[in-house]
């Protein structure tokens, strides 16, 4: 399961060895024994990754036909990738603007993303 958090200061993606129901339980469980609220609902998420990292016909081959209505990849420039996915939008109401997307798309393609995310975030740091 990819697990994609939005905060004030930026996204990170998470690798996580659960399933993505048992995650969103857990998360409706913390919520009703700490009394805070809870929105859930269906949504989509991108995130950028930079060109020269990105194999595009290697994570196009990891990518199955039945991913294709859940998972795109598409060139945005020449110095970027983008990487949008549907799944389910964790926050603490409606309209927050921070909260979490989490998203089963398979472990191939789910390790690929992830590694391809850490070596994008390690070159735009490095560069900055």
């Amino acid at each position: 399961m990819l697990k994609l958090t939005y905060t004030e200061a930026g996204l990170y993606l998470e690798r996580l060895d659960i399933s993505l129901e048992e995650f969103v339980i857990n998360r409706m469980l913390l919520s009703l024994r700490s009394g805070l609220s809870i929105h859930i609902e269906s949504s989509r998420a991108a995130f950028l990754l930079t060109a020269d990292v990105v194999d595009l016909l290697l994570l196009k081959s990891v990518m199955s036909d039945r991913l294709s209505n859940k998972l795109s990849v598409d060139r945005v420039d020449d110095r970027y990738v983008e990487v949008c996915f549907s799944g389910t939008w964790i926050s603490s109401d409606l309209c927050a603007e921070e909260g979490t997307l989490v998203t089963a798309l398979g472990d191939r393609v789910e390790f690929y993303l992830h590694k391809l995310w850490k070596i994008s975030e390690s070159t735009l740091t490095f560069a900055n």
